[in-house]
């Protein structure tokens, strides 16, 4: 069916937000089951029960290097339902797994599924806005997206309890049909014929020649790619850490709920600032300001000067400062990279996606799996990866505006 009415821009933030949501489910809605899944699966290594996370974002980030490509030839609209219906397949496939290996395998598929809505997306916010509208467009995308992760952990609680972990997938097929019907029924294809791009090694390779020689690209692949490994390490340790150092199993999804909603604030601080400072400002400031938090934090634990009943709200804090940095920097640095690649989005998207995703995935699994009962590894982890993010922030040569 072709649709030709745009949408309002209120309802085009919307289905963006979903499509990124996708990503935001499928990982968080997870967290919860980890114990479960370690108990049933692999109780011999319990540890291993993160790769749940780490072995999904993996196949994202491959499926993120083919679907922006294909997007650019093809159209963006088509990409992203094929994607989605693979996503569809895969989580079935989960939801029969009976031993730990092969739901790793039906997760890597899955991934590479949820590429396609997360990647071509973004192709498809370039495709109508460019510099710093696309960042506010993007803060406001942001902002609907955080509020998938403040009720996703509590929802896989819910649907454990009612129906054990493997339930958990099939919410995802109906959660991936809805935006199927969605996005099938009222978004109109945002890349017009005259602008694809033929899919040939040529093209292409004249295409990753281009995305290569900008520097500011280079940059910020490699700034998303050190903030994506503090946020997936992040991830991977959180739920043991409420279990193991605090003794807060049970209570964890509602506090990630709190976590998350507050950390909401990141993105509305985002909208209303980074037209009048600029993307690169946001982001250094951002970096330098949870340095200083992770680096006082991490100090006072491991001299043994935390207060112990000062541990867990400062925990808290330091929890809120680097989810909220995810809206203060993610958004702004792919309309920075996007910026002068609009003609070629869905590749520039895509190649940055699948380098930024793959090498956090690469960073973060070290972290996660040398997490021994206390936040000391995984601080130590964030502290290094952000410390490299805002050094890089220095190559991105002058703004324009």
């Amino acid at each position: 069916m072709t649709v030709e009415k745009p949408l309002s821009q209120g309802e085009f933030i919307a289905l963006i937000a979903a499509l990124f949501a996708t990503i935001a489910i499928s990982i968080d809605a997870m967290l919860p089951a980890m114990p479960e899944i370690a108990a049933t699966l692999s109780p011999d290594a319990p540890n291993r029960a993160q790769l749940v996370v780490t072995s999904f974002v993996f196949g994202m980030g491959l499926g993120t290097l083919i679907a922006g490509p294909l997007s650019d030839a093809f159209g963006r609209k088509i990409i992203i339902l094929l994607g989605s219906a693979l996503y569809v397949v895969a989580a079935i496939a989960c939801y029969f797994a009976k031993t730990l290996d092969f739901l790793l395998i039906a997760r890597v598929v899955q991934g590479f599924g949820a590429a396609a809505p997360r990647v071509v997306s973004t192709a498809m916010v370039r495709d109508l806005f460019s510099g710093r509208e696309m960042a506010r467009v993007m803060s406001f995308v942001m902002m609907v997206f955080t509020l998938v992760p403040a009720v996703a952990p509590l929802m896989g609680q819910a649907v454990i309890y009612a129906a054990g972990w493997h339930a958990i997938f099939l919410v995802y097929v109906v959660f991936s049909i809805i935006i199927l019907l969605w996005m099938g029924l009222r978004q109109p294809e945002t890349l017009a014929v005259a602008a694809r791009r033929p899919l040939s090694v040529a093209a292409l390779w004249a295409a990753t020649k281009e995305v290569f020689s900008s520097r500011v690209v280079l940059v910020s692949i490699i700034a998303q790619s050190l903030t994506l490994a503090a946020l997936f390490a992040t991830l991977s340790s959180m739920q043991g850490i409420f279990e193991q150092r605090f003794d807060r199993a049970t209570s964890f999804p509602s506090w990630f709920a709190l976590i998350a909603m507050v950390s909401m604030g990141g993105s509305i601080i985002n909208a209303k600032v980074v037209i009048r400072l600029g993307m690169r400002k946001v982001v250094t400031r951002t970096y330098a300001g949870v340095v200083v938090l992770t680096l006082i934090l991490l100090g006072i634990t491991s001299a043994g000067l935390m207060p112990e009943p000062l541990a867990f709200p400062a925990h808290i804090l330091w929890s809120i400062a680097l989810f909220a940095m995810m809206g203060l920097s993610m958004g702004n640095l792919n309309a920075l990279a996007m910026e002068p690649v609009g003609h070629i989005a869905g590749f520039a998207s895509s190649v940055i996606g699948a380098i930024a995703t793959v090498v956090s995935v690469v960073l973060a699994v070290p972290v996660g799996l040398a997490f021994d009962g206390t936040a000391r590894p995984l601080m130590a982890g964030v502290l290094v990866f952000i410390s490299m993010a805002l050094l890089s922030m220095r190559f991105a040569g002058p703004a324009r505006r």
